[in-house]
């Protein structure tokens, strides 16, 4: 079930890559180079932090299939339809919630503190983006863009460790962590909700205070 939930997460990194490279029109190639970059760069950034060899994506031709299928229908897709405005953050959210807790559950499993898995889990699902992001050449990149980003991630991260310590099965526990993650960034898209921010308490109190 994580394996599947993985390839989800995955999938929908790769074609926010393909989606990337098509708005800052790049050719196909580039588009495959976002593809890849967007979808295994957190979980390889993962790996290495926690020295787990040999990285996970050497060892699974399935997941590198997928990303290079999707990636190629993506592109096909864009060569005849237009796909909505919103529809990268919409994809990218799906990864995002998918690829962090699967970050969470590799945490786990490596006997690190609650803490680091936390920090693990949204590393790992926000890493793609970032990386994908500068070499499109758009900055700053979405994580810095959107507050309600790596946000998003943390409460997804907190979840899954609440509902894993409290022997939730595993699978429970990645699909509700994962709709936790999509559901902020869905509201923040839709909503333009962000969190507070030290500017518009400043406005707000100066505001207040006039005559």
């Amino acid at each position: 079930m994580l394996h599947v939930l993985y390839l989800i997460g995955v999938s929908a990194f790769a074609a926010s890559g393909v989606l990337a490279a098509h708005r800052a029109n790049m050719d196909p190639f580039g588009g495959l180079v976002l593809a890849f970059a967007a979808s295994i760069s957190g979980g390889t950034l993962r790996d290495l932090m926690l020295d787990r060899n040999p990285l996970y994506w050497t060892q699974d031709w399935l997941l590198l299939t997928v990303i290079a299928g999707v990636g190629i229908a993506t592109m096909v897709y864009l060569r005849y339809w237009q796909l909505p405005q919103r529809s990268l953050l919409v994809v990218d959210a799906i990864g995002l919630a998918v690829v962090t807790v699967i970050g969470a559950r590799a945490a786990i499993d490596s006997h690190v503190t609650p803490l680091a898995v936390i920090i693990l889990a949204v590393i790992t699902g926000v890493a793609g983006e970032v990386i994908r992001d500068v070499l499109c050449g758009e900055f700053p990149p979405l994580l810095l863009r959107e507050d309600v980003y790596a946000t998003a991630a943390l409460a997804g991260a907190a979840a899954y460790l609440g509902l894993h310590s409290v022997g939730v099965h595993d699978n429970v526990a990645a699909v509700v962590s994962a709709c936790v993650v999509f559901a902020l960034r869905v509201a923040v898209i839709w909503f333009g909700i962000h969190l507070p921010r030290p500017r518009d308490a400043a406005a707000g109190g100066g505001k207040d205070n006039r005559p």
